[in-house]
């Protein structure tokens, strides 16, 4: 019941293998000693790219850009990667140690906490801007007028708070135990003992891993997703309604984002709720999930390292412009000011149509 956890997004990765031959054994281990080799290779590529990506959006949007509403969400975007990224040697090195955890029970609440706080404060981040960019497209004026830097960084804030409360619960379930091998695990102790014997203890655990995943798949996905759907099918119709066929870099910088943050948490939220799955499991399906869980959340590390890429590359037409000049381009506010000044001249035009009248 207190299986080794795979990585600081794995719960109860648990792979049963008896009345296996042992040429279906043998198979089994090799299989297992190239998920490990991959896990290390992906995180230790989200780990040198994020760190160097994100620590750059910092630096620059942070230290050489003005402050603009753009600029503050994306630098909260890059801080909740640079976090996470800069924790990964700490898994990298569980894997390539056999999954013993040799850096204590604070580092192992940490490094899982870290890790969902990234998850829920990179989703409610887009939701914000998606509501911000919907925000600016049905009311220009109104955003021309209230949208602040300043207003920015308070919702960024309560983002932030809502996302660790949400996190939270990691650091009270996470714990080290001595496995057999006689090495430490990191896991989800979500019984908060350690005896799994009696079926009142596997019952608590089962019943509080099922609600930890129920509530990581409404508000890390599904919640956040719908209303980023909603609000961009509007701001596609007002696009459309106003004959803005071209849309701006800065639109589709987050429009790329935002895709790019489903394809990589969408898989592991399916194999999530699927390994929560009360009925049991065939030997195909129990399988499928040791191969998928440890892939899936490869690819949601990874997503925390490809979003610096995105800001250079997306739109962008002469790849010989600098960093700084690529960064200003995404995070520009040029969407926003030509919808309000579009909006202006058509009152303006209206009054004076009134007053030839």
């Amino acid at each position: 019941m207190a299986n080794i956890s795979y990585s600081p997004f794995l719960t109860n990765v648990t792979f049963l293998h008896e009345n296996t031959t042992s040429h279906a054994a043998s198979s089994f281990l090799r299989l297992q000693k190239s998920m490990h080799l991959l896990s290390m290779v992906v995180y230790g590529v989200s780990c040198l790219l994020g760190v160097t990506g994100n620590g750059l959006v910092i630096w620059i949007a942070g230290f050489k850009m003005k402050k603009t509403v753009n600029v503050v969400w994306f630098l909260n975007l890059a801080v909740a990667d640079f976090v996470f990224t800069f924790f990964l040697p700490l898994s990298i090195a569980y894997t390539a140690l056999g999954f013993h955890w040799p850096f204590g029970k604070l580092l192992c609440k940490l490094n899982s906490a870290i890790a969902f706080l990234n998850m829920f404060a990179s989703v409610f981040l887009l939701m914000v801007i998606s509501v911000d960019r919907c925000a600016s497209v049905v009311h220009p004026l109104w955003s021309r007028n209230y949208r602040t830097t300043k207003l920015a960084y308070r919702i960024a804030l309560a983002t932030w708070a809502v996302a660790f409360v949400l996190s939270s619960p990691y650091l009270i379930f996470r714990d080290t135990a001595t496995n057999s091998k006689n090495g430490t695990s990191c896991y989800n102790n979500f019984a908060l003992s350690s005896d799994y014997t009696g079926e009142e203890t596997r019952r608590i655990w089962r019943a509080r891993n099922q609600i930890m995943t129920i509530i990581r798949f409404l508000f890390g996905f599904l919640i956040p997703f719908s209303v980023i759907l909603v609000c961009y099918s509007v701001v596609g119709f007002r696009m459309k309604q106003r004959h803005l066929t071209k849309s701006s870099k800065p639109f589709r910088i987050i429009i790329a984002v935002t895709v790019s943050f489903f394809l990589c948490y969408f898989p592991y939220h399916v194999f999530s709720l699927l390994e929560m799955s009360k009925s049991p499991l065939s030997h195909e399906l129990k399988i499928a999930l040791f191969l998928g869980i440890p892939l899936a959340s490869s690819l949601a590390f990874f997503n925390s390292c490809i979003n610096p890429i995105l800001y250079v590359f997306v739109g962008q037409k002469k790849f010989r412009r600098s960093i700084i000049s690529a960064f200003e381009g995404a995070f520009g506010e040029d969407f926003i000011l030509s919808l309000s000044s579009k909006r202006k001249s058509r009152s303006i035009s209206q009054v004076e149509i009134q007053m030839t009248t």
